[in-house]
């Protein structure tokens, strides 16, 4: 029904810049809040950003908040998180996320890789 498929991770240095897509496929993009998250190597998931349906809200992980910002264009069925100041920390796969009504993501990308060296 819905698919979710990233883009734009590479390779960077330190306190460089990088965004990210998520395409999202399917209906009523508008519906669903939609999140992102990451797993660094051999680490579970951790929380990145969300926004909200209309995007009029967003939230952020403390290890990211101030750096990171994520936004939504829902007539390009589009998000984005834009990553600035980027650490070694910031190594991960980067997972895009759609939550439909109750809580908990209902649909998950295959993610895109960001490697950060110091």
């Amino acid at each position: 029904q819905v698919q979710l498929v990233e883009s734009g991770g590479g390779w960077v240095q330190t306190g460089d810049s990088l965004t990210l897509s998520c395409a999202f496929s399917g209906r009523a993009f508008s519906a669903y809040e939609m999140g992102w998250f990451r797993q660094p190597p051999g680490k579970g998931r951790e929380f990145v950003a969300a926004i909200t349906r209309n995007g009029d809200k967003t939230y952020y992980g403390d290890s990211v908040k101030g750096r990171f910002a994520v936004s939504r264009d829902i007539a390009k069925n589009m998000v984005y998180l834009h990553m600035h100041n980027l650490e070694p920390q910031d190594t991960a796969v980067y997972v895009c996320a759609a939550d439909f009504d109750v809580p908990g993501y209902d649909y998950w990308g295959q993610g895109t890789q960001v490697t950060v060296s110091s």
